[in-house]
């Protein structure tokens, strides 16, 4: 493993670059991870350089929330990406890039220190959306990296013994998730979310009811229409006052209020979207020559869902592995429609496409085929389906892209009613 930090500076010539790599990532994330690789399998043998921010080599992320609290015989020394022992790339962990000059080939780490690239790729991913009126601190969690999950871990530890009273701010995907983990680990949950019914601005009424009831019946204390407005760490404990004026205690809070694209101030030279993402095209080249972006920092031509950014696994995994290819020689263009999951309390989703209650929805309820209930919701626009969302289901996903890229909807959606409808018996066969 080829692994460096910010203060291995060597050159025989000040005015040099730290180094120079054929092929050049800001990010150390799964995007890093899948493009070192893709690299690799096409068959390049130059240089790879991974400029990461973080403390850690590349891990999978979406585990911070979900298989280290609920599952015990995993740990980051059994599913941490192997990026430089595969790939002979040099990853340099803590090195913030700053700057980047198209016309030189360069970037510009905070550290002052100039890398040179042949190619370069920016993955560095989004930053966590904080409030003014309450820092991260000591008991505050922005909750994002793998450093956010180890101060956690060390305010709840595991086994017997006292748990904190945690409160979780936000009732979204990282949100929801952190809250059924802290109430598996045995601790007083609080969450709260600014919605009347928890999921009500993704889900249609009627299933938001019965999405809160998961976590009202797991003793989760759910607080409709709170919005924080600030707080105050103080010793053990954490106050905050939501904008009505009322105060919650709490012994941690942990937020997930969504993710900033983290492309400043390295895209100012970028052509760059309203959301503040970078503009791509359908082979993930942004404006500048020879340099790409992807992942949750790169808005991208879906050839089904048309131009978007999208903040999943299945979309950082598969645009890394592509753009590795194409920075290595491929003449391949990114033609996939990424997906996204949950789990949650014994059950689970996959979805693509987009979920926004204010569209038309259907819901579909059926036996799945074991004894048990699946759902399938469909969201319509006044032309199309244009997104399915798959509850306990085991499949379907296959026909969600199929139904979405028709670009087509029935007159009457009820008649969405059994188009989809994956049994777990079939699939167990």
């Amino acid at each position: 493993m080829t692994q460096t930090d910010q203060t291995d500076v060597s050159t025989d010539d000040p005015g040099a670059p730290r180094a120079t790599y054929d092929f050049l990532i800001v990010g150390g994330g799964m995007v890093a991870d899948a493009a070192a690789k893709a690299i690799r399998e096409q068959g390049a043998q130059g240089s790879i350089g991974i400029l990461g921010d973080e403390p850690t080599t590349p891990y999978p992320r979406p585990a911070l929330s979900k298989k280290l609290w609920t599952d015990p015989d995993f740990s980051y020394d059994d599913g941490e990406p192997s990026t430089a022992e595969e790939t002979g790339a040099e990853i340099h962990l803590e090195t913030r890039v700053v700057g980047l000059d198209p016309d030189a080939h360069e970037v510009t780490t905070e550290a002052g220190d100039r890398f040179g690239y042949g190619s370069l790729l920016i993955a560095t991913g989004g930053h966590p959306t904080t409030l003014d009126g309450l820092p991260a601190g000591d008991r505050v969690l922005y909750y994002r990296t793998l450093s956010d999950y180890h101060r956690l871990r060390g305010l709840v530890p595991e086994g017997e013994g006292d748990k904190p009273h945690v409160a979780v701010v936000g009732g979204g995907y990282i949100g929801s998730e952190i809250a059924a983990a802290m109430v598996g680990e045995g601790c007083r949950v609080t969450l709260l979310h600014p919605d009347e019914v928890l999921g009500e601005s993704v889900y249609p009424r009627e299933f938001a009811e019965r999405y809160q009831q998961l976590f009202t019946d797991a003793g989760i204390d759910v607080r409709g229409g709170s919005k924080v407005a600030g707080g105050l760490e103080a010793g053990d404990g954490v106050q905050l006052q939501l904008d009505g004026g009322e105060t919650v205690e709490a012994d941690v809070v942990v937020l997930g209020l969504g993710i900033q694209p983290s492309g400043d101030p390295i895209s100012d030279a970028l052509d760059r979207a309203d959301d503040g993402g970078i503009v791509v095209d359908e082979r993930l080249a942004t404006s500048a020559p020879d340099v790409y972006a992807a992942g949750d920092v790169a808005q991208y031509p879906d050839p089904i869902l048309g131009r978007r950014r999208v903040e999943h696994v299945d979309n950082a995994d598969s645009q890394g592995a592509t753009v590795g290819r194409i920075m290595a020689g491929s003449d391949e263009a990114y033609d996939h429609t990424p997906m996204f999951y949950s789990d949650l309390f014994g059950h689970g989703y996959e979805a693509m496409g987009t979920l926004d209650a204010s569209l038309e929805t259907v819901v579909d309820d059926f036996e799945d085929g074991d004894g048990g209930q699946s759902t399938v919701l469909y969201y319509l626009s006044d032309d199309e389906v244009v997104g399915v969302l798959l509850w306990d289901c085991a499949g379907g996903l296959d026909e969600a892209e199929q139904l979405l890229a028709a670009h087509t909807r029935p007159a009457d959606a009820s008649e969405l009613v059994g188009r989809i409808r994956p049994q777990k018996n079939d699939e167990d066969s």
